[in-house]
């Protein structure tokens, strides 16, 4: 007999992730708390049963009150589970208002996100204008739920026949159509359901909203009932999804069984070793129950004889590979009961494939985390075992010093996890290398060189360093980059770091400083009011101290002197516009260009002698100025209001003096003009004397 069970089989995420936070709950607070699902939490009448054993029971929305009071009477704390199908809207709402009323009920909702998203259709995209069609069955829960959120017409039919039906009664009357899918459907059923309706209607919206592990393991399901002889589907009663895979086997392999557990299976179904049967269950089939089908198909008198044999926690033993899924690999442990181990405790990487690691017939050591009689399961660890051969390899790495290269998986709280040898090591956050309060998610997935510097034999914990490693490569390449060093090279270079006293430039694997006097011709407080950390600057090296290791850098030159820009094209003896920006005991500073002050000294303020400079400027005032000295080795100017100021008096004293001598001149030659005048009036009277 050849026994095949199909990859998908079994818990969907959507019910694992309901049963675990339960059981989770259940060991957490179940001797303080009552749970209450709202409904079975699965359909699987095995595995609620064993929750009823443990304290967890189904009840009603109608019972939710009486249940909170008696919870409160009782002096207990109360939640309520809504589970992978979800609530009608107004069940939720009653739930919701008795959390909102008494401080000691809860609610967790653990509606499957599929179904969660399908609800968001129905609220979002329905009005009085749309006609809402869900592929579904009208009495599930998962449908009761989604058509509480729809609005306007409305209505859910099983089968692709009956909404075409329904449909083309319709044709004509112009409502925007909206159709979706019970979560669990047939896909065939879903695809005769599209086809027909694009032929039928423009004016709709399609949303696919049957779960991808639905299809899969439909689609999975009847690949394993075509290449079997028989096939055998295990699951609830009640459950939908069952249904539809063992309708959909049933197809094409007509020698197909359902069953609720391995107790259903006749000796002589089990025994008949001439076919090839093939299994898958429903999305509320435990993978304990699964097994027991295996191991029942397999070999089923072996079983009874090996199930006497016990398994104990903390042991390490050697199982069976019998089946692959995509996050639990099941193991044949040769006990009565199955082993499973999650991908968790297969390996720390994400997005590995199992397949990629096991084959079915594999044999592998695994260390036994905890037995569940009740549910035939052990819940198995390789990664334990794998960790115990890797420790000795950590502690050689250890002794040695050795550097390694491995695999950063995760960042947590103070550091990054790797994968180093195989071996599970901690990096704290001040030996990754990176700057302190930097995000250390960048670093995961890559790989990096590591030095391990701390074990605990007794913990077996191991702590490594990046950084030690960053260093020792970073002195190797700046040793060869001094050797190559000179005074007067120039570099173009990062800034990598601001201090107080100036900045640190990356020159090409080696940091040099420039210090704040290097950084402006003007005095500064701090360098990020020239530079900023990441930015390219231009550098030279001013000095090298071989001995203690330091490359001082210059930044700045003439060109970029203000004052150097204003001497080279100013003279002593120019003229220009100053702006008066600060006052002192002996003048006043004034502005002759951006960046470039002149000192107007007291004596040189005005013609008369002054007490103080704000006797005669102010702050912002624009004075017309002349350059009386240009110290350049100093960077000083020496400015003169008084200078302009005497220049105009001698001025008007010349232009008084030249005006005064004009009007002699002018006067003297009106005294000629008239005495000409008068003479040559007189000429005719005067008597020439003759001697």
């Amino acid at each position: 007999m050849s026994v095949t069970i199909a990859p998908n089989a079994g818990f969907c995420f959507g019910v694992k992730r309901a049963t675990d936070f339960v059981e989770s709950l259940i060991d957490s607070r179940g001797k303080s708390t009552d749970i209450y699902t709202i409904g079975a939490l699965i359909h699987n009448r095995h595995y609620n049963e064993a929750l009823a054993a443990r304290g967890v029971h189904a009840i009603e929305v109608k019972d939710a009150e009486s249940a909170a009071l008696h919870a409160k009477e009782i002096g207990r704390s109360c939640i309520f589970v809504i589970r992978t199908h979800g609530l009608p809207k107004e069940d939720e709402g009653v739930l919701r208002r008795l959390a909102s009323d008494h401080e000691h009920v809860s609610v967790e909702d653990l509606t499957c996100p599929f179904v969660k998203r399908i609800h968001k259709i129905a609220e979002e995209e329905t009005s009085e204008e749309t006609r809402f069609i869900l592929l579904g069955t009208p009495t599930h829960p998962e449908v009761q739920g989604i058509m509480s959120y729809a609005v306007g017409e409305k209505t859910a039919l099983p089968t692709a026949q009956a909404i075409q039906e329904y449909v083309e009664l319709r044709q004509n009357d112009q409502k925007f159509l909206i159709l979706a899918a019970q979560t669990t459907q047939s896909l065939q059923e879903w695809k005769k359901t599209q086809k027909f309706h694009e032929k039928l209607y423009t004016k709709s919206k399609i949303f696919d909203t049957i779960c991808s592990v639905t299809e899969n393991r439909q689609t999975e399901a009847v690949a394993l009932a075509r290449a079997s002889d028989r096939m055998i589907v295990v699951g609830g009663l009640d459950s939908s999804n069952t249904g539809k895979l063992y309708e959909l086997c049933r197809a094409v392999c007509p020698d197909t069984v359902r069953i609720e557990s391995a107790s259903e299976l006749s000796d002589e179904y089990k025994a008949d070793a001439t076919k090839n049967v093939g299994i898958t269950a429903g999305a509320s089939t435990p993978s304990g129950i699964i097994l027991e089908v295996y191991k029942a198909m397999e070999n089923f008198e072996q079983m009874l004889e090996e199930s006497l044999k016990t398994l104990h926690t903390g042991e390490t033993v050697t199982g069976i590979v019998t089946a692959i899924a995509k996050n639990e690999v099941y193991l044949d442990l040769g006990a009565k009961v199955t082993g499973v181990i999650a991908y968790d405790q297969i390996t720390d990487e994400a997005g590995v494939d199992l397949n990629t690691l096991f084959k079915v017939g594999d044999e592998t050591r695994v260390f036994v985390i905890r037995v569940d009689d009740g549910k035939g399961v052990a819940t198995l660890s390789k990664k334990r075992v794998d960790n115990d051969a890797s420790w000795d390899g950590i502690v050689a790495l250890s002794e040695s010093g050795e550097a390694v290269e491995g695999k950063v998986i995760d960042a947590v709280k103070g550091g990054v996890v790797m994968i180093v040898a195989g071996y599970r090591v901690f990096v704290p956050a001040s030996q990754t290398g990176t700057a302190k309060g930097e995000d250390l998610a960048p670093l995961v997935g890559t790989v990096q060189k590591v030095r391990i510097i701390d074990i605990d034999k007794q913990k077996k914990r191991a702590v490594a360093s990046i950084r030690a490693i960053q260093r020792e490569e970073r002195k190797a390449a700046e040793e060869a980059i001094r050797a190559t060093l000179e005074v007067g090279q120039h570099y173009t270079g990062v800034v990598k770091n601001l201090t107080k006293y100036g900045a640190f430039v990356d020159i090409g694997g080696i940091d040099g400083m420039v210090h704040n006097s290097e950084l402006s011709w003007k005095r500064i407080k701090h360098p990020s009011q020239v530079v900023s950390v990441g930015q390219e600057i231009e550098v030279f090296i001013k000095e090298l101290d071989e001995e203690k290791g330091r490359i001082s850098l210059g930044y700045k030159t003439e060109e970029m002197d203000d004052f150097y820009q204003f001497a080279k094209c100013h003279n002593v003896g120019d003229v220009v516009e100053a702006k008066i920006v600060n006052m002192t005991p002996f003048g006043a500073f004034a502005e002759v260009a951006p960046g470039v002050d002149g000192l107007i000294h007291i004596s040189k303020i005005s013609l008369d002698k002054i007490a103080r400079a704000e006797d005669v400027l102010e702050i912002g005032q624009v004075v017309t100025v002349k350059i009386t000295e240009i110290d350049n080795e100093n960077r000083k100017l020496s400015l003169s209001i008084r200078a302009l100021l005497e220049e105009a008096r001698r001025a008007e004293e010349k232009a008084a003096y030249e005006a005064e001598k004009a009007e002699r001149l002018a006067a003297r030659k009106a005294e000629e003009e008239e005495e000409a005048r008068l003479r040559e009036e007189m000429a005719p009277y005067i008597v020439k004397t003759i001697d």
